[in-house]
């Protein structure tokens, strides 16, 4: 698989755009869930600017009230294009995809097709809290095949986990964060390929959660789950939401492997529906028209992954950070501080910083909390400060 990679486009880097007095005008949940003496460091929104081809296409629809239902492939043929640009797979077939309204609704979707009641889902924490909130409430059981201590899969885990999950003839899936969150975790081809091979051997089948996917670094490279060999029976996930923070815009793509048609062919015509049409335009316009932002974004991050680990280095150097190759997430290691199971609170309540607690990320999550670090330089550099200060 040939990847392109990234260039300097030449345009501003959207992570400086904005102060914090403008960011503080909105009224997100990033935003509003804490008071204003909070710097929020925590849920899943970047503080940039919106790419300008998205903001277009969606003023145009409004001018038009073109505000109906969404209809037609625009959106899953845009990210084909994206797909073959981006990662050299030619392999994204339209016909063999699904609108969904996002992600994690669309997860279920996928869940519910290839699993029942009391089956067994197997995930590798520490990883999105939601993975274990939503298969428990669809009634699976969850199963944890935790990564390794270096952060990637551990694949002698997985199959025992794999194991266990099919025991007394039962079904199971393996629910698959690619790129891993909270780590950053990029799998490699040969990892998915022997993750591939053990979902066969097994008869386990394969979810992938991939909606960080357009936000990996240049060097890298994603390798989608469904263009590995033996991943013909996945099914996967895929949206424009993380990668140009339209989390506000929902819409999103269930795509399956060769052998999983027939699979996604049974998901009800209704679920569709509860994906936005001007939130589809929007996406459409983002994998096709927003990429020279998209690469101003990733050399941003790049940078900011950097500040970060020297902002740490200087002021919490008991803070162990590995930087990620993938998302704008960064896992703080805290343990080495002595502020228990949930530094997350500490720095909330001494230094007036919305971490994402370690907790609900599963095994490997205590002590341990998750920073957002898309937001410009003032806001993490003043965050970190404050952070350290709250331990004195």
């Amino acid at each position: 698989m040939t990847r392109i990679p990234h260039e300097s486009s030449g345009e501003p880097n959207p992570l400086q755009a904005l102060t914090l007095d403008r960011l503080r005008q909105r009224t997100s949940m990033k935003w509003r869930t804490y008071p204003e003496d909070v710097l929020p460091l925590w849920v899943a929104e970047m503080d940039v600017p919106l790419a300008e081809p998205v903001v277009r296409a969606v003023t145009d629809a409004l001018h038009l009230g073109d505000t109906g239902y969404p209809a037609g492939t625009a959106y899953a043929e845009a990210l084909a294009a994206f797909a073959g640009k981006r990662w050299g797979w030619d392999g994204l077939a339209v016909e063999r995809t699904a609108l969904v309204p996002d992600v994690m609704l669309g997860v279920v979707e996928m869940l519910g097709l290839v699993t029942g009641p009391g089956d067994t889902v197997i995930v590798n924490p520490p990883v999105y809290p939601p993975f274990y909130q939503f298969v428990e409430h669809m009634g699976r059981r969850v199963a944890e095949a935790p990564l390794g201590a270096d952060g990637r899969l551990d694949l002698d885990v997985l199959e025992e986990a794999f194991r266990r999950a099919v025991t007394d003839r039962r079904r199971a899936a393996h629910l698959l964060c690619s790129p891993h969150n909270p780590t950053g975790t990029v799998h490699t081809a040969a990892e998915l390929s022997a993750v591939a091979a053990l979902a066969e051997r097994y008869g386990v089948r394969v979810v992938a959660d991939e909606i960080h996917s357009p936000l990996v670094l240049g060097g890298t490279g994603f390798v989608p789950y469904l263009s590995v060999p033996g991943a013909e029976r996945g099914l996967s996930l895929m949206s424009a939401s993380k990668g140009w923070n339209l989390a506000g815009l929902k819409a999103a793509l269930a795509i399956a492997g060769p052998g999983a048609a027939a699979d996604l062919e049974r998901m009800p015509e209704e679920v569709g529906h509860g994906a936005g049409h001007v939130a589809v335009i929007a996406h459409t316009a983002a994998l096709r028209d927003g990429l020279i932002w998209l690469d101003a974004l990733l050399a941003g991050l790049d940078a900011k992954r950097r500040l970060l680990a020297d902002l740490l280095a200087e002021h919490l150097p008991g803070i162990r950070y590995r930087p990620g190759d993938a998302t704008y997430l960064a896992w703080l290691d805290c343990r080495a501080l002595g502020l228990g199971d949930d530094p997350a609170d500490v720095f909330l309540r001494r230094g007036r910083v919305a971490l994402s607690s370690g907790l609900p990320f599963g095994t490997g999550g205590t002590g341990h909390a998750r920073l957002n670090l898309a937001t410009p330089d003032e806001v993490l550099t003043k965050a970190v400060r404050a952070m350290a200060a709250a331990l004195h």
